[in-house]
Order: C-alpha cells, then sequence, then structure tokens
C-alpha cells in the first residue's frame, strides 16, 4: 500500500516463473497487492487470449491463493494489431483482440484494462488512421460495457497520444462512462508536459497511476521512456503525490518497471519500492 491507496506491479517488473503459483508468491512476498497482467504483442503473450474458461479460472485461483489480485491487464498487443491500420485484416484482428480480452479480464476479475493509446505503430500515422481508430475505440467502449470492464487509455511514448490533454478530445467522442484514461507519469513528464496540470485536468477521469521513471525529450535527445532507474530520471515523484492525493485521487498505483537481463529481479524490484515509498512519505510530510 501507499497510504491508502492499493500498490501493484507489473507483471514483466518480474522474470516468468515455472508455474503462476510461484509467481504471485513472489509478488506477494514482495509486498504487492496486486498484479498488472500483459497481453503483449507476443506471440506468447498473445496466446493467452485462446486459453479455455478453465485456464482463465486456474490463473485467478493461484493469485487468490497467494492473497493476490489480477487487477488491471496492460494491453499492448494493439501495437503490432492497431485499430488505425490502412489494412482490414489487421483491423480485424485487432477487434478479434479487444473482444478475448474483455472476456478474458471478464473471468480473470481484472477490473481495468490499459489500452495502448496507438492509432498506429508500425505504419504511418494518417488523418484516416486517427478516425479508424476512434471508430475502434467506440466499437471497444460498447464491448466492454456489456461486461462492465473499464477500458484505460495510456499516456504514450509517441506524440499521437502524449497528454491527457489529447485525450480530452478521444473520450468526448467515444462517450462511454467504460472508457477512462491510465496516466504514466513517466510519459507525461518525458514529454515535457506540466504534470500538475495534466493530472489536475484528468483527476476525474482517472482510473489508475502507473509509476515510472524516465528522462525527458529534448532538441538533440529523444528522451527514454523506460528502463531508467528510479531516482536517476526526471520524474518528481513527491509533487505528483502532493498533487493527486489533494485533488482526492483514491486509486491505485503501479509500479512499472522491467526485469533486467542479468541479475537479481526481486532485488530491483524492492529498491524501485523503497524509492517509490519514501517519496510518497516525504510527499505526505510536506502537505
Amino acid at each position: 500500500m501507499l497510504g491508502n491507496h492499493p500498490l501493484g506491479i507489473y507483471e514483466k517488473a518480474l522474470r516468468p516463473e515455472t508455474n503462476w503459483a510461484v509467481f504471485f508468491a513472489k509478488v506477494r512476498a514482495l509486498g504487492f497487492g496486486f498484479v498488472e497482467l500483459s497481453i503483449d504483442e507476443s506471440d506468447l503473450r498473445l496466446g493467452r487470449l485462446d486459453w479455455s474458461e478453465r485456464e482463465i479460472i486456474s490463473l485467478r485461483r493461484a493469485a487468490e491463493d497467494a492473497s493476490v489480485r489480477i487487477q488491471s491487464i496492460c494491453l499492448s498487443a494493439h501495437r503490432r494489431f492497431p485499430f488505425g491500420s490502412a489494412d482490414e485484416g489487421i483491423r480485424l484482428r485487432a477487434a478479434d483482440i479487444m473482444r478475448r480480452a474483455i472476456n478474458f479480464a471478464s473471468i480473470c476479475g481484472a477490473r481495468v484494462i490499459q489500452l495502448a493509446g496507438y492509432d498506429v505503430y508500425y505504419e504511418a500515422h494518417t488523418l484516416e488512421s486517427e478516425r479508424l481508430f476512434l471508430d475502434g475505440m467506440v466499437w471497444s467502449a460498447g464491448v466492454a460495457a456489456a461486461s462492465q470492464v473499464m477500458l484505460a487509455l495510456e499516456i504514450m511514448d509517441t506524440e499521437f497520444l502524449n497528454s491527457i490533454r489529447k485525450y480530452i478530445p478521444i473520450r468526448d467522442h467515444v462517450r462511454s462512462p467504460w472508457f477512462r484514461v491510465y496516466p504514466d507519469i513517466g510519459n507525461l513528464t518525458a514529454w515535457g508536459n506540466v504534470v500538475s496540470d495534466e493530472l489536475e485536468l484528468g483527476i476525474t477521469d482517472i482510473v489508475g497511476v502507473h509509476l515510472k521513471e524516465t528522462k525527458k525529450v529534448r532538441k538533440d535527445y529523444p528522451g527514454q521512456f523506460r528502463d531508467v532507474p528510479f531516482g536517476t530520471g526526471d520524474v518528481n515523484f513527491r509533487k505528483c503525490f502532493q498533487l493527486l492525493e489533494k485533488s482526492g485521487y483514491a486509486g491505485p498505483y503501479l509500479l512499472e518497471m522491467w526485469a533486467p537481463p542479468n541479475g537479481d529481479d526481486t532485488a530491483a524490484v524492492s529498491k524501485a519500492k523503497e524509492f517509490i515509498e519514501a517519496q510518497f512519505r516525504s510527499a505526505m510530510r510536506q502537505e
């Protein structure tokens, strides 16, 4: 917990284990209450969408046995199969992925599916790709509503959706209570936003907050959006915590990082968690 807020960990922060029971036991031992599961563009994780209901229930029970929740899913598979693609076949695959992901979330108990805010990623952005993306979001929100699963756009590492200010017109177009925003304060910072203004603008729409360290984009530097050790980047975590607390944010926080290719993943996560907890305590003392 961070104060009264549930604190979760991104699945990819820890290395895969031989079975889910071992993985969730490690999550619990590290002091996290929930996991954000990853369904990314890899064939391996996309394959989870083909699991039977029995397999998904088995996953949920493994988490429950360790007193851990699968509270959210990071659905980044649409980077490979985007709704804004010029290829109709890819758009149909995007819709199929969304439908299956919503079903997966409904069975495993995940309350929120975080969507990657890309109209396209491996194709060129056009006005048509943007239009197709918006159509896809409207359709997706309708499917999510039927299962009462929340969809939430992440503020991303590309310019298409690099601020909450850019999310607002998308929300107004979609017009659904099941479509909201899940900001990454690292990405907000890296793009040079006034992060306090952005969080204040979106406070009534924020269903979760990613805690990630980043380095800012500059004229001669593309920024760094991942694998920045906590405390070595440009994110002012204390100020973000203060603003969110003052604004009445009551939702969860999610520690987003990636397991190091070498070395102890649990040690890396423990160090990051200690840093975040210290930043939160400092922010509360300075209120």
